[in-house]
């Protein structure tokens, strides 16, 4: 069993117009931006996506955005530092969005990869994002309900892995990488480097190779930040005359 693939290109070509895409990432913190612009060269459009953002500057997730891929977001925080692309979009309503506190987006990963349909939690109580769902009283106290979360991919970045797709995370790099591995149909990892089998410790091991589907080794990721610093525009690559 060899999960290893041979680019980019190859992990994503299966996903289609339509799909749900799971993007790993807090910020720039494991952010897989080479799948990210794999997947942009690849075209596939209509796309919902969860993410804990919706990137930063011109590149990425803010790429994939401006290219007019993505019909929805659900996520935390629509507006960071360095959000150019989201904002002018959805003011001109070219995008939909599904605000989702933080604690409540990881556990309605969580749920969908557990197989936890809907859960009840007290966050956003008497808040607009309240608004339309279920709510219940539990020991005197009312409790709002919200539906776990899953995705026909997942895209993630990882620190390595064996062949067989076990994976281990840089710090917080790690953040939603291995519980969207669990919610998603399909798991593409880019990680920064291919180890032997048995060079991982198995108690070191965070997500296991059966939630993993490819792997590609980018051993020097691009760093986001240093991309907006440079006011770098990624553009798909039939736009870059490499098709």
């Amino acid at each position: 069993m060899d999960k290893q693939i041979n680019s980019c290109a190859q992990a994503v070509k299966d996903i289609k117009d339509g799909d749900t895409i799971m993007i790993g990432g807090f910020g720039e913190a494991g952010s897989p931006i080479e799948l990210i612009h794999a997947l942009i060269d690849h075209g596939a459009k209509n796309l919902t996506v969860i993410n804990n953002n919706t990137g930063s500057g011109r590149v990425g997730l803010a790429a994939l955005i401006e290219n007019g891929q993505v019909a929805k977001m659900i996520c935390s925080y629509p507006r960071t530092a360095n959000s150019m692309v989201f904002p002018e979009l959805y003011r001109n309503g070219k995008i939909e969005l599904e605000l989702v506190p933080q604690g409540t987006l990881a556990e309605r990963i969580r749920a969908g990869g557990a197989g936890v349909p809907a859960f009840y939690t007290k966050t956003s109580v008497g808040t607009p994002l309240a608004e339309g769902k279920e709510l219940r009283n539990f020991d005197g106290e009312d409790y709002v309900m919200e539906r776990g979360l899953k995705a026909d991919f997942a895209l993630i970045k990882a620190k390595q892995a064996d062949r067989y797709g076990n994976l281990t995370f840089n710090k917080t790099a790690r953040n939603f990488a291995p519980i969207m591995a669990m919610a998603a149909k399909n798991t593409l990892v880019q990680v920064n480097e291919l180890v032997d089998l048995g060079a991982i410790d198995p108690e070191h091991v965070v997500t296991p190779g059966i939630f993993v589907n490819s792997i590609i080794e980018v051993s020097k990721p691009q760093q986001e930040s240093q991309l907006v610093k440079d006011g770098v525009v990624y553009l798909p690559a039939i736009s870059q005359g490499e098709k």
